[in-house]
C-alpha cells in the first residue's frame, strides 16, 4: 500500500481567499484540528509576507507535533532565512521555496532568462538546504511550461538537495490527461528520487479532476485546501479527494492516507466558523445537502437499502447522527464536556471548557431548544478567542421622535467602562458609529454576514464583520454570536477592532 502524503495550504493559500484572513489564535486552532485530521505537512503560512505571519507560523510550530510544519518562501534569500526563523521550534519542519517557471512569467513577471531562472531555483535549494533538512521546491505555473525546461529545473533542484518537486497548475488551465501527461513526463525523468506533488486551483472546476489525474501518474503528494478555499476559483477540495480515494478502491486500490475522515467535517465546520465562508449547499462532502434526500422515489430507496442512493455515509466524514436536542439548563458540566467530545472539541483548555459552559447555561435559559451546532459554534467562538482589549457590556436600540436609529452602548477597557450613544443610517450603522465613538478607532466595514446557526425563531445568529481600521492594510475578520442580531453585530465588530488591536505592533 503506496501513502499519498496530504499538504494542507488552508493556512496559507486558503486564506488568501477573498475575506478568509485570519487572527493568529484562530490559525492555531485550525493548525491543531489538521493535526487531529492527519495531515501530513501543514503550510502555516509565508513567514516573509508579514509579522503577523512569521508570528503564526512560529506559535504553530511550537503546538502541533504530528504534522510537518512547512513555510513558503520565495527564491530569495531573505525569505528563505525568515521561513528558517519562523520555523526553529517546529519538531518536523519543511522549507518550500518557489520560482515561476512558464514562458509568460519568466518574461513578463520575472523579466529573467530560463538560465537565470535555473540558478535561482538551485541557490534557493542549496540555501534552504542548508538551514532545514526537508526542502520542497515548486515550479510557479509549471503546467504551462515547457516540459523540456521542467525536467531541466528538476534534475538541478533534485541535485541541489530538494525532497519534493511540486507541479502546480496555478491558474486552473489544464484538463485531467494534460496533468497526468506532464507528470508521467517528469515522473520518468526523476524516478524515485523525488516526491512529485500536484496543486491544482479550480478556475475551470477541475481541481480535484487534475489532482488525481496527477496521482494516477506518479505524483504521491496532494496539495489541497479544507473547503476547496483558495485564490481566485480555489484549490484542490481536501474532503474531495481524500474521499474519493476512500470511496473508490477498486480504482486506487493500492493508494491511501493519513486522513482520519471522521474529523473532516469538523475540520470543514471550522474553517466556515473562522473564515465566515461557507461550502455551497450542494457542494460534495461538506455541503449541507449531501447527505439531504428529498426526492420520493430517492427516499423510498433509501428506506429499503441506503446505497440505493448513499455511496458513503454522513458518519464517515464524522457528521453526527443525531443533530436534535442535547442538553438542557439542567445538564451538568460532565454531561457538557462528553458531548463536546462528541463534536469533536477534545483538546479545548478547561478555561475555554469554563467559559463555554457558563454561555450554555445562559443560553439555555433563553432558548426552548438548543442544538449541536449552538453548541458547536459557542466553542469554536471561545477556543479562537483574542485578547479582549474592548469588551461589550451593555447595548440598546431606539429611535427618536423622528424615527431615526440610535445606539447606546458601553463598553470596558482596562476595568472602566465608557457610555456613548449616536445616530446612524440603521441600527448597525449607528451601532459601529458609537463603537468607533467610544473606542476612539474609526473603522471602515467591508463586509457584513449574518446567518442561523440553528433553527427556530429564537436561532442564535451569527453575524461576521470584515472591517478595515488603516488605508492599505489588510481589513480584519470579526465574529459574534448572539440570540439578538444587533447584540451580534457589536460583537463582531468589536472583536475585528480586538483582533486589529493585538496585531497592530506587528504590523509596525
Amino acid at each position: 500500500m503506496e501513502m499519498i502524503k496530504i499538504f494542507d495550504t488552508t493556512l496559507r493559500d486558503g486564506e488568501q481567499s477573498p475575506g478568509a484572513s485570519m487572527n493568529i489564535e484562530e490559525k492555531i486552532k485550525l493548525a491543531l484540528q489538521l493535526e487531529c485530521l492527519g495531515v501530513d505537512i501543514i503550510e502555516a503560512g509565508f513567514a516573509a509576507a508579514s509579522p503577523g505571519d512569521f508570528e503564526a507560523i512560529s506559535r504553530i510550530a511550537e503546538v502541533v507535533t504530528q504534522s510537518t510544519i512547512c513555510s513558503l518562501a520565495r527564491a530569495l534569500p531573505k525569505d528563505i532565512e525568515s521561513a528558517a526563523k519562523a520555523l526553529e521550534k517546529a519538531k518536523q519542519k519543511r522549507i518550500h521555496t518557489f520560482i515561476a517557471t512558464s514562458p509568460i512569467h519568466m518574461e513578463y513577471k520575472l523579466k529573467m532568462q530560463p538560465s537565470e531562472v535555473v540558478k535561482r531555483a538551485v541557490e534557493a535549494v542549496q540555501l534552504a538546504k542548508s538551514l532545514c533538512e526537508d526542502v520542497e521546491f515548486s515550479c510557479e505555473d509549471a503546467c504551462r511550461s515547457d516540459i523540456g525546461f521542467l525536467k531541466e529545473v528538476a534534475l538541478a533542484v533534485m541535485e541541489a538537495g530538494a525532497k519534493t518537486l511540486n507541479l502546480p497548475d496555478t491558474v486552473g488551465y489544464r484538463l485531467p490527461h494534460e496533468v497526468g501527461h506532464i507528470i508521467k513526463e517528469v515522473k520518468d525523468c526523476v524516478g524515485d528520487k523525488m516526491v512529485l506533488s500536484v496543486h491544482c486551483h479550480n478556475d475551470l472546476g477541475l481541481a480535484v479532476a487534475n489532482s488525481l489525474a496527477g496521482i494516477q501518474n506518479g505524483a504521491r503528494q496532494l496539495e489541497c485546501t479544507i473547503n476547496g478555499l483558495g485564490e481566485r476559483a480555489g484549490n484542490t477540495a481536501l474532503e474531495e479527494v481524500v474521499m474519493i480515494l476512500k470511496t473508490r478502491k477498486d480504482v486506487f486500490m493500492d493508494l491511501d492516507t493519513r486522513i482520519n475522515t471522521k474529523e473532516i467535517y469538523a475540520a470543514s465546520k471550522l474553517v466556515a466558523d473562522i473564515t465566515g465562508i461557507r461550502p455551497q449547499p450542494n457542494k460534495a462532502i461538506v455541503g449541507k445537502n449531501a447527505f439531504a434526500h428529498e426526492s420520493g422515489i430517492h427516499q423510498d430507496g433509501m428506506l429499503k437499502h441506503r446505497e440505493t442512493y448513499e455511496i458513503m455515509s454522513a458518519s464517515d466524514i464524522g457528521i453526527p447522527q443525531d443533530n436534535g436536542l442535547v442538553l438542557g439548563k439542567h445538564s451538568g458540566r460532565a454531561a457538557f464536556k462528553d458531548k463536546l467530545t462528541n463534536l469533536g472539541f477534545s483538546n479545548i483548555s478547561q478555561e475555554s471548557l469554563d467559559r463555554a459552559f457558563e454561555r450554555f447555561k445562559i443560553l439555555c435559559d433563553k432558548k426552548k431548544e438548543v442544538y449541536d451546532e449552538d453548541i458547536r459554534s459557542i466553542l469554536t467562538e471561545e477556543s479562537t478567542k483574542i485578547p479582549q482589549i474592548f469588551e461589550l457590556v451593555s447595548l440598546q436600540i431606539s429611535s427618536d421622535s423622528c424615527g431615526v436609529p440610535y445606539a447606546a452602548i458601553s463598553i470596558r477597557r482596562n476595568e472602566e467602562d465608557k457610555i456613548d450613544a449616536a445616530i446612524g443610517n440603521g441600527s448597525v450603522d449607528a451601532i459601529l458609529k458609537t463603537i468607533d465613538r467610544v473606542s476612539g478607532y474609526n473603522g471602515i466595514l467591508k463586509d457584513y454576514k449574518v446567518e442561523a446557526v440553528s433553527e427556530g425563531k429564537d436561532a442564535l445568529a451569527k453575524v461576521v464583520v470584515k472591517v478595515e481600521f488603516e488605508p492599505n492594510r489588510p481589513a480584519f475578520i470579526g465574529h459574534g454570536l448572539h440570540i439578538d442580531t444587533m447584540q451580534a453585530t457589536a460583537k463582531a465588530y468589536i472583536g475585528a477592532l480586538n483582533s486589529y488591536l493585538s496585531m497592530r505592533e506587528l504590523m509596525r
